[in-house]
């Protein structure tokens, strides 16, 4: 009896291992794949050193020396990005005391610019007199190579959307505040809806919740629906199954952990794509503030060579081109 309990239930696990393999393996994707998307985290930006990093500290203190002239969440670091194959922009929000949005990534105005206090406490005529290259240095205060380059270069959400009505953006609400969510939608829905269909939305759960509920075909992804996807996943994935979190948002997972995701990456992509989610690869992760993005080669080669799905750099000068020709 015993016996015929353990045969019959080493059938069963090798019956589930069998079908989590047949399910997630990428030996049975389609062979030919559409090269990944590429999505250029606030355009092309200054990047910094990330030790000791934590979610106070002014990144604008501690860029690398310069490679470029480009200043993040610009309208010229946008159409730089897309110049160097960007598919996607990431730019950040804020309202504005006077009805616009701002473009902006700090919630406060003192690393980065001559300003200080909190962005969305400011009318949008007084962000624009603003130097938004005043606190960048690479040398510990010696030299400030963008000071006095960056006034007036903060931009509305609709000067870029006007500049770039056919090109696709992925906007960062930066709070959690439901008013602001239903704000941002009232903003997008009086675009022209192939414009709308171009944009997906990310941020605070509460403010996501409140922008899907006047725009609930915009594909979003809300800080706590985020986490119950990956737990959720983690239980689940291994069937094929798609948690109701994860559909119609984005899944984003380190390189360095992707490997461990069930169905990673062509499965899973083609399962998330199913239920109008995209896949989203960022760079290795150490913890919560030293997420990265796939910003050199030999991050870009942890990323399997057939990948259908989507690459996020903040260096998109240089993966763009990587990826062009081919990895």
């Amino acid at each position: 009896m015993i016996r015929s309990l353990l045969k019959a239930s080493v059938l069963v696990l090798a019956a589930v291992v069998l079908t989590a393999f047949a399910v997630n393996t990428d030996l049975l994707a389609p062979e030919d794949l559409p090269r990944p998307l590429l999505v250029a985290h606030r355009g092309l930006g200054q990047t910094y050193s990330r030790e000791g990093l934590t979610n106070d500290t002014c990144t604008a203190e501690r860029i690398f020396p310069p490679e470029h002239p480009f200043l993040e969440n610009t309208i010229e670091s946008f159409r730089a990005a897309f110049d160097y194959g960007a598919d996607i922009v990431e730019l950040d929000v804020h309202p504005t005391t006077d009805g616009q949005f701002a473009v902006f990534h700090d919630w406060t105005l003192d690393c980065r610019t001559d300003g200080q206090g909190v962005t969305r406490e400011r009318s949008m005529a007084e962000l624009k007199a603003l130097d938004i290259g005043h606190g960048y240095t690479a040398d510990g205060g010696q030299t400030f190579p963008f000071r006095g380059k960056g006034v007036g270069l903060m931009p509305t959400l609709d000067e870029v959307l006007a500049t770039f009505p056919d090109r696709r953006f992925l906007i960062n609400v930066k709070s959690n505040d439901e008013r602001e969510g239903r704000l941002l939608a009232q903003r997008l829905l009086a675009l022209p809806p192939e414009q709308r269909r171009n944009i997906s939305v990310y941020g605070g759960g509460a403010a996501v919740r409140a922008f899907s509920a006047l725009s609930p075909e915009t594909r979003v992804l809300g800080t706590d629906g985020a986490k119950r996807c990956f737990i959720l996943h983690a239980l689940l994935g291994w069937s094929g199954y798609v948690p109701e979190d994860c559909r119609n948002a984005f899944f984003m997972v380190p390189a360095n952990f992707a490997p461990y995701v069930w169905g990673y990456p062509n499965r899973l992509s083609a399962r998330l794509a199913a239920h109008g989610s995209m896949l989203v690869t960022l760079g290795d992760s150490e913890g919560r503030a030293s997420v990265t993005g796939v910003d050199d080669e030999s991050t870009l080669r942890k990323i399997p060579g057939r990948f259908d799905g989507a690459i996020w750099t903040d260096r998109i000068d240089r993966i763009g081109p990587l990826v062009r020709a081919g990895g």
